[in-house]
């Protein structure tokens, strides 16, 4: 398929095109058309490279915007989340304070001769509603942050994937050729382009299960 499309590229020129200028790219001689430095591999380093340029850059600025929105909306939720999650444990010193009144009860209904079934027993005062609540919203929570953490790691990988997609070449015009196909289709193979386009999915709905679970935090109060 590959050679098929640069034999395409080397048949002659229809039309107005910038790389028919003679004088750029001169015709190579007949049984030379597949020469280390013919034509038909710098025309196709040339396409390729503003091809190159347009992915890449676009590719770059949306992962820069990614980046930035996500570090940042994953500093704001690890701040939530740090103070929500203390919810989910027990409350040690009200613990504590209620065995220490059940134990001070009993002393005094021992020193009073008062039977010890009348002492009434401690009792939790969180109610299953509000713990119930406590556990969506953590949920829903951790899963936003787990969704951020994750779009800011694969943008990371994205951005090293562009930069190693761009690096200089060496060789002849022929070995360029083959190299930079052989990075085109790696990219293809691992779907970059599909995984650039769920970031900003993944995002989103990051934020939007962030946004219930603020509404069902807020409900109790």
């Amino acid at each position: 398929m590959f050679l098929g499309t640069i034999m395409a590229v080397n048949r002659p020129y229809h039309g107005r095109s910038k790389y028919e200028d003679e004088t750029k790219y001169p015709a190579d001689p007949h049984h030379h058309e597949l020469d280390p430095e013919a034509r038909v591999w710098r025309i196709y380093l040339e396409e390729a490279r503003s091809f190159d340029q347009d992915l890449v850059i676009k590719a770059s600025e949306s992962l820069e915007l990614l980046l930035v929105f996500a570090g940042l909306f994953s500093a704001v939720l690890t701040t939530f989340v740090a103070q929500t999650s203390q919810s989910l444990s027990p409350d040690a010193a009200a613990q504590s304070a209620g065995a220490l009144l059940e134990i001070t009860l009993l002393m005094r209904a021992m020193g009073s001769q008062t039977p010890v079934e009348d002492v009434p027993a401690f009792a939790s005062t969180s109610s299953g509603a509000t713990s119930n609540s406590i556990v969506w919203v953590n949920g829903l929570w951790f899963v936003s942050l787990t969704l951020s953490l994750s779009t800011a790691i694969f943008a990371v990988l994205a951005k090293q994937w562009t930069r190693q997609y761009i690096l200089p070449i060496p060789g002849s015009s022929r070995e360029r050729c083959y190299i930079r196909q052989f990075r085109y289709n790696g990219l293809e193979k691992w779907y970059f382009t599909a995984i650039i386009g769920m970031l900003p999915i993944l995002l989103h709905l990051s934020l939007i299960l962030f946004l219930i679970g603020l509404v069902v935090f807020l409900i109790p109060l």
